[in-house]
């Protein structure tokens, strides 16, 4: 049996023949015969046919021959895109867009084939633009977050039992730490703040009214724009001394509710608490007097025995111990030297009915 391509070009040949005009009864007859042989035949033929007749496909194979006309032997060969090949010899030179057709048969000449400029895709202006401006705001944003937030300064600081120390803020602040006590700093150019961890800092602010320094210490915020104050932690407690200008003191809500701020003018001492924020207003010289620690001193104004030696022993090593509850009550007063334990003890032997019992890590203070 003959194959697919075989029956096909049979099946062209036959339909060459049939449409060339020279076509007998004698050839029909043949044709019936090859067609009566196989369905393969058949199927061929028609498919053939029904191609050839369809007129636009016809006349582009004919490269311009009307429908029902056959094209000459050896049209087949030449392309369509023929029609552009060179002009022939004596065609005028400034009409080559207008060239003739190619000879019936003649091979077309890669050389002058004239192809179509490829239509342009519409660039895409608005999408780039879109892009373009995304990127700019995503960068604009980063360098404003970075402008307002970027850290200035980050920074801890801390002193060991018995030190003080003054350290410089890079906004031109200062910060003074009393014994045993740790601050950590993080300044940026939209917000100052300090969070306070253990002991005591005395702050003396730069004004600065766009930036306002916070003091945060247990749940609590002490607030200034620019100003002298201190901050203390005692456990749970804080105090607040203000020795110049104004501060606000601010509590995190409690059960959701949320708690009175509370305005400190200079010369006010507060003392927070678990059952809230006493406030008590003395004079700025008073008020300097509580934070004298930072010249050494400590002020004693008809304070009770107990709460003396604690103080001292918020500076040295070598505690102060109560011996009895009638000791701890006694009243003492006057200015004295925080880094001198021995003599403090000393003139509470001296001047008041105290015995002192030295061991080797504390002094033990009884009443007599």
């Amino acid at each position: 049996m003959a194959g697919s391509r075989q029956i096909e070009q049979a099946a062209a040949d036959w339909l060459a023949r049939r449409d060339s005009g020279d076509w007998s009864a004698q050839a029909q007859a043949q044709l019936d015969a090859w067609l009566a042989e196989s369905t393969a035949h058949r199927v061929a033929f028609l498919r053939l046919s029904a191609a050839w007749s369809e007129g636009g496909r016809l006349k582009a194979l004919a490269a311009g021959t009307e429908p029902g006309q056959m094209p000459e032997r050896g049209a087949w060969t030449a392309p369509p895109f023929a029609a552009r090949a060179e002009p022939a010899a004596g065609a005028d030179d400034g009409d080559t867009d207008a060239a003739q057709p190619a000879a019936a048969g003649s091979p077309a000449r890669a050389d002058a084939l004239v192809f179509a400029p490829r239509p342009r895709a519409p660039r895409r202006y608005g999408a780039r633009l879109a892009a373009a401006a995304a990127v700019g705001a995503v960068a604009l944003s980063m360098f404003w977050g970075w402008s307002l937030y970027g850290k200035v300064e980050q920074a801890s600081y801390r002193t060991a039992i018995g030190d003080l120390t003054t350290v410089p803020l890079a906004d031109g602040s200062r910060a003074t730490l009393s014994s045993d006590s740790r601050i950590e700093v993080a300044l940026s150019r939209a917000q100052r703040r300090v969070e306070l961890r253990q002991g005591e800092a005395f702050f003396d602010v730069a004004k600065d009214p766009g930036r306002p320094f916070a003091v945060e210490a247990g749940g609590r915020r002490v607030v200034a724009v620019g100003t002298h104050f201190s901050v203390r932690r005692d456990g749970g407690d804080l105090r607040v001394v203000v020795t110049e200008g104004t501060v606000r003191l601010e509590s995190e809500p409690i059960d959701g509710h949320r708690q009175p701020t509370t305005l400190l003018p200079a010369g006010s001492i507060a003392l927070a608490g678990p059952n809230g924020v006493l406030v008590r207003s003395v004079s700025v010289d008073e008020a300097e007097r509580v934070v004298d620690w930072r010249n050494g001193y400590l002020v004693f104004r008809d304070t009770p025995l107990a709460a003396a030696a604690a103080e001292f022993n918020r500076y040295n090593a070598r505690k102060l111990v109560i011996g009895d509850a009638a000791a701890g009550e006694l009243r003492v007063g006057g200015n004295f030297r925080w880094s001198n334990a021995e003599v403090f003890v000393g003139l509470l032997e001296q001047a008041m009915p105290v015995r002192a019992e030295r061991l080797h890590d504390r002094i033990v203070l009884h009443s007599r």
